[in-house]
């Protein structure tokens, strides 16, 4: 039996070890790449939406891949609901002791947050890229009819969304601190 493992590799300096040691050194140079690239949101996003133009490029070439795109829609879709929604789904949390909401502040906690969204997305569309050189991903399919569709999702489950913001009264996205007028020279209280 121990014949059987040390042809797989198994003994100390065996293709398996090293295949482990190699694996291990390239996840924490995408760990250290993923840490540098977190406080640069802007040019995270660039870099996403210079894969998925890429990526389009790539299917309108090739004039397939229409099932690929499609999964990777729904899935980006998934995602994206999961970022403009609420991490306590005010519905489904129960009960609550009366408050004055008008005084409150409660501060908006994403279901997904906006790293993980990235993150996320960025995998999409790299694998559905990598899809797109295996022939047996393009289906024959009319392409019109599952963008058609696609649409129509996104706008029902975008209205359904929106509502769900008005009813509860939330806005998913902040544009930085916010900004309050001036003080006045004379209305300043003097020491």
């Amino acid at each position: 039996m121990k014949k059987f493992y040390e042809d797989l590799g198994a003994e100390e300096g065996g293709l398996a070890q090293k295949a482990r040691v190699l694996s291990s050194k390239l996840n924490q140079r995408l760990q250290v790449l993923l840490d540098k690239s977190t406080p640069k949101p802007v040019e995270r996003w660039l870099a996403l939406a210079a894969l998925v133009f890429i990526y389009f490029v790539r299917v309108f070439v090739l004039r397939g891949f229409y099932i690929v795109t499609y999964g990777m829609g729904i899935y980006n879709l998934n995602l994206l609901i999961g970022f403009i929604s609420p991490q306590i789904d005010p519905e489904t949390e129960g009960p609550a002791l009366p408050t004055k909401s008008d005084q409150e502040f409660k501060p908006f906690v994403r279901r997904l947050p906006e790293f993980k969204f990235w993150r996320a997305a960025t995998k999409s569309v790299l694998i559905g890229f990598t899809m797109t050189f295996f022939p047996m991903f393009d289906l024959p399919v009319f392409w019109p009819v599952l963008l058609l569709y696609w649409v129509m999702l996104f706008t029902v489950t975008m209205k359904k969304q929106i509502k769900h913001m008005i009813k509860h009264k939330y806005v998913p996205f902040s544009f930085g601190k916010k900004k309050y007028g001036a003080a006045k020279e004379g209305s300043r209280p003097k020491k």
